[in-house]
């Protein structure tokens, strides 16, 4: 500072602090050789502290009078011995922190067993004890900003991250479910934590909980089947997208194999079926030097196997006289699911002709004694 501050300096202060940014946790009042005036006028106004004020208005009662005390001071080389630093310290909350795992957190999960997460969010961090925060982390840097301390609070976020998803004991697909409380319970143990820096952790936002994509990709394709229901419909469906990546590309030697391997299957299932149609014409349209008397009678075709859905659970196979049991017993009911080889889905047995059956030449259960 020059000749002109020097000057400024020997008049009262006014000690304020109008913060011009959104990121500043300190800021150390600028003076002239960091002397303070008897009477100065500090003002500490809300969201802030300075050094021991809160805020509000108050008069500094120092031994720095103006002008007089520096010409009294001619033995101290004109230089009053009396000087003080007075320090603002922001108490708003900075909302605008921003955290990431840089490396996947490995958990154990009860399905899937080992998963690595990656997660992301937002929290916003608070200054609840200025001293501890002057001495630990402060010291004499005359403005300390949030990007001081992100990188410190960022690593015992995901030094803290790992335990809080393996002792939360939820499974990965429900994670999303359990965000806001996993998120909440962070917030209190990194509290804790940061207490020695007089740093809290009012709020914990975990925006996202992914896993990497080979793993999405799996996840998807476990979808597709559970959506499609059984293995036929889904080689159906993977057969009609193979079809349909054929037909973008008529001129490739892709299509032209594919269209080769559908012409070789119709075929072969041409031939098979005539051969079928042949075996099952009547034995009097072939010639009776052909003909072989039975050596006895055919085998009796076997009946078909039916399952009930009780209750959510899966019950069979039965046969005609298991079905008539069934009913007798009262697990087998008009609205009761079945289902048998051949049909597409579970359909109440009141809309199967070969069950309705049953169900109307079955006695009804004894009533209870």
């Amino acid at each position: 500072m020059g000749l002109i501050d020097k000057i400024k300096g020997e008049f009262i202060d006014i000690i304020e602090w109008l913060d011009p940014s959104r990121d500043t946790i300190v800021w150390r009042f600028p003076r002239y050789d960091n002397e303070i005036k008897m009477g100065a006028k500090l003002t500490v106004r809300e969201s802030q502290v300075a050094d021991a004020y809160p805020p509000g208005m108050y008069e500094l009662q120092t031994q720095n009078m103006p002008i007089l005390s520096t010409l009294k001071g001619w033995k101290y080389g004109f230089h009053s011995p009396f000087k003080a630093e007075v320090y603002f310290i922001n108490t708003r909350q900075f909302t605008d922190m921003k955290w990431g795992t840089a490396n996947p957190v490995i958990v154990r999960d009860p399905e899937f067993g080992m998963v690595r997460l990656r997660a992301f969010g937002a929290y916003s961090m608070r200054v609840i004890d200025p001293r501890k925060l002057l001495a630990e982390l402060v010291g004499t840097d005359p403005m300390f900003r949030t990007e001081e301390v992100e990188e410190y609070l960022r690593q015992m976020i995901v030094g803290r991250l790992g335990n809080a998803l393996a002792t939360a004991e939820v499974p990965m697909l429900d994670l999303a479910a359990h965000q806001q409380n996993i998120g909440e319970r962070l917030a209190q143990v990194l509290t804790g934590d940061l207490a020695d820096v007089g740093i809290a952790i009012p709020r914990f936002i975990i925006e996202n909980i992914s896993v990497p994509p080979e793993v999405e990709a799996a996840l998807d394709k476990r979808t597709q089947m559970g959506v499609l229901g059984n293995l036929d419909q889904y080689t159906k469906f993977q057969t009609a997208n193979a079809i349909e990546q054929a037909a973008q590309n008529p001129g490739g030697g892709a299509g032209a194999s594919f269209g080769l391997g559908l012409g070789m299957a119709a075929g072969q299932q041409a031939a098979a079926t005539m051969s079928q149609q042949f075996q099952q014409q009547p034995q009097q349209q072939q010639p009776a030097a052909a003909q072989q008397p039975p050596a006895g009678p055919p085998p009796l075709p076997a009946q078909r196997q039916w399952y009930l859905g009780v209750g959510g659970a899966q019950q069979g196979p039965f046969d005609q006289a298991g079905l008539s049991a069934a009913v007798a017993n009262g697990t087998l009911r008009p609205d009761t699911l079945v289902w048998s080889s051949g049909m597409g889905q579970w359909t109440p047995a009141s809309q199967v002709p070969e069950v309705s059956a049953v169900l109307s030449s079955a006695p009804p259960p004894l009533p209870p004694q």
